[in-house]
């Protein structure tokens, strides 16, 4: 009988009641699940040699004959095989062993032959394999289907033309797939065989097929049990083409959307964007001034503006997104940015009160703790102009007694701190405002095109050229005298410092640096010098306080968990000291890092960490120590981390990534963005019938409204 993807686990024969309890709690329903289950990864079973020439340590596979099978005692009870050449009784030996296994007992028998797979150890001047892999030869399809039986499986009719000869567990290329609780590895593998052989040649791919010359069930054989490696890199590419495409063209389909959207015009006229110019002490950059360029002739069109400003940490994007708020004002509307932290909401507000306090701009400040106008607020906003039509704030925008009036313009500083839902009902608070989204994280260009496809992208590549050089060192905490000593020369010269720990209290699990605990260890190095304490877990007004006294010069070392990550922005600080440095990600260093540098004094950042050459986490050290380039650095720790860590999919609404291989390819993205692009060209509702697929994958976002 012929198997359906859509079949039920529950009402396969192959599958016992207890398998299907542990498989329906592991997130599988249907025959389609286990299929499209993917490998981790695989192992090379292929090889094998003579008993005889077998060495201590290695890894093999063999063919092997039973000469006696028993139970054994020693310090616990084990099931033992006596294993050599056939036909050759006198010859060299190999002891299998089984140990918690009980069924092995009810398989194997002397004289039977085996392949088996597992690592060769000495013990006692005997070469031993313990708890291999194996499977009985002399039926090979029967031997199978006694370890099913022998397991806890059902036993399943053979079809006439099953190969009596095919191993699944040895002998062959093997998948080796995520552990399932409750059921063994072993019997998955099995699972995932026996579903194969009953899928019909002819068998539909899921969805919208982008590679029909690549028949969909001979992709799924050669994914799970390939003859050769080449070929399941072929399949892994036949997948990770089809979820990029699926992934592009959702992207492509909300760019379609969103330029056929009708928005409304919020450039009239730039007196307030001048004003702001000619009082700053410093000219934009020529990456500043040609991102104001481009934002401000998409705001002059009457169509929606999607677009994201990339820049690296302090290269002025605050400012950028300042200019489009004051175009966005003067035509009469609202411009509303929000941020993910109070911190970063305050200090944004404080900039702009401070940049525009000789213009007659209405401002405004809305967190969960804090609301502060700048100017009288009636209780009808459409009474009086003196609403504030600038408004910064935090989650808070979000509520209906703080969302902005007639939006204009929404900036979301930080985008990939908030969730898809959230961008989206921020958005919502206009009739099809103009969006900017921004980040200070940099990120690689593959992922750039695939998390931002849909969106017009201008990249701040420069930096302000007053801004002071960063020095970063890597250094071992024994050098923590002459840190000291430094640390010194600078508090003295009036600078002040960061003291950056992974831990806001000491753990027994994870040997690191503490907060709680560097704040009196340097309150005793550092006696008389005022010392602030911040972490996630102060109250918002405790934070406030904190930042407001480093700010103010008040406190001169601040001892700090990531909550100083992004966006706190103290000219006077010039050392940042991070602690167990190579326990953070690249990019995560490198936000931090950003928090000095930011007034024209020589900045140093120290990373302390016992990592040698060669070890887990000093490349990325090594790195950052190299270049204080952010595109850089976001390139090489997307080489070293892989793209599944370098953004939170889950926020970014990237989703789970079964192919990472297509994150890090751009020929398989440029492929299926020109594939997507050429759809929507020819068929722009999707209408004809072989598109019913696409209809259906983007379904869910033309109910929810989501544009960006």
């Amino acid at each position: 009988m012929k198997l359906a993807l859509t079949d039920a686990l529950k009402e396969l024969p192959e599958v016992s009641p207890r398998e299907f309890q542990a498989l329906q709690a592991a997130g599988f329903d249907t025959a389609g699940d286990v299929l499209l289950c993917i490998p981790r990864r695989y192992e090379d079973r292929r090889s094998t040699k003579p008993v005889a020439a077998l060495i201590d340590g290695e890894t093999v596979s063999l063919l092997v004959h039973v000469y006696s099978a028993g139970w054994r005692f020693s310090y616990k009870r084990y099931f033992e095989v006596s294993a050599g050449e056939e036909g050759d009784p006198h010859g060299a030996r190999l002891l299998l062993r089984w140990f918690n296994m009980p069924y092995v007992a009810k398989l194997l028998a002397m004289g039977m032959n085996l392949s088996v797979y597992g690592k060769v150890k000495e013990y006692g001047g005997k070469l031993t394999m313990t708890n291999p892999d194996f499977e009985v030869m002399e039926d090979e399809d029967a031997g199978r289907r006694l370890v099913t039986l022998a397991m806890g499986g059902t036993a399943v009719p053979l079809a006439d033309d099953s190969p009596a000869q095919l191993r699944v567990h040895t002998g062959r290329i093997v998948p080796i797939y995520r552990g399932i609780s409750g059921m063994a590895a072993r019997r998955f593998r099995s699972l995932v065989w026996d579903l194969l052989q009953r899928l019909p040649e002819q068998v539909a791919q899921p969805g919208y097929d982008v590679a029909p010359a690549y028949p969909f069930r001979e992709a799924l054989q050669d994914l799970h049990f390939p003859a050769e490696p080449e070929h399941y890199r072929k399949a892994r590419l036949r997948f990770a083409l089809a979820e990029c495409f699926a992934r592009q063209f959702s992207v492509a389909w909300r760019r379609h959307r969103a330029l056929g959207r009708a928005g409304r015009v919020n450039v009239t006229t730039d007196g307030y964007l001048q004003e702001l110019l000619e009082s700053l002490p410093f000219r934009l950059t020529a990456a500043q001034a040609r991102c104001v360029d481009e934002i401000r002739a998409d705001m002059a069109t009457p169509r929606q503006m999607n677009r994201l400003l990339q820049g690296d940490v302090g290269s002025g994007k605050t400012l950028v997104a300042l200019c489009a708020m004051l175009l966005a004002v003067e035509s009469g509307g609202t411009a509303a940015m929000i941020a993910p932290t109070q911190i970063l909401a305050e200090q944004h507000f404080n900039n702009f009160r401070r940049l525009l306090r000789h213009m007659d701009v209405r401002l405004s400040l809305r967190t969960a703790d804090r609301a502060e106008d700048l100017g009288y607020v009636p209780d009808d906003p459409a009474e009086s102009d003196n609403t504030p039509r600038l408004l910064v704030g935090t989650h808070a925008l979000l509520y209906k007694k703080n969302r902005p009036h007639n939006l204009a313009l929404a900036v979301i500083d930080e985008q990939h701190k908030f969730g898809v839902a959230q961008r989206e009902q921020f958005v919502s608070s206009g009739e099809h405002p103009d969006v900017l989204v921004m980040t200070a994280t940099p990120i690689p260009r593959t992922l750039t095109l695939t998390l931002y496809g849909d969106l017009d992208v201008s990249v701040i590549d420069e930096l302000p050229a007053n801004r002071g050089e960063i020095i970063t060192a890597l250094r071992n905490p024994n050098h923590m005298k002459r840190i000291i000593s430094f640390m010194q020369s600078e508090l003295q010269a009036g600078r002040q410092i960061y003291i950056v720990a992974p831990l806001i209290e000491e753990s027994e699990s994870r040997a690191q640096a503490a907060a709680t605990t560097e704040l009196e260890k340097w309150r005793g190095i550092f006696p008389q010098e005022p010392i602030g304490l911040l972490h996630g877990r102060l109250s918002p007004e405790e934070k406030d306080e904190v930042m407001s006294a480093f700010r103010a010069n008040e406190t001169h070392i601040l001892v700090a968990t990531t909550v100083v990550e992004v966006g706190v922005d103290v000219p006077n600080a010039t050392v940042m000291i991070i602690n167990d440095a190579d326990t953070f990600g690249l990019s995560q260093l490198h936000q931090l890092r950003g928090r000095i540098g930011r007034g024209q004094h020589k900045s140093y950042c120290i990373l302390l960490s016992t990592a040698k050459p060669g070890e887990p986490g000093r490349e990325k050290l090594d790195v950052l120590c190299r270049t204080i380039n952010g595109f850089e650095i976001a390139e090489e720790d997307f080489r070293l981390r892989g793209p599944g860590d370098v953004l939170g999919t889950a926020q970014s609404g990237l989703g789970a990534v079964q192919f990472t291989e297509w994150l890090s390819d751009m020929r398989l993205i440029h492929r299926a963005s020109r594939d997507a692009a050429a759809i929507l060209q020819r068929d722009p509702e999707l209408q004809l019938p072989q598109h019913a697929p696409l209809r259906a994958l983007v379904a869910p976002e033309a109910e929810q409204g989501v544009t960006a």
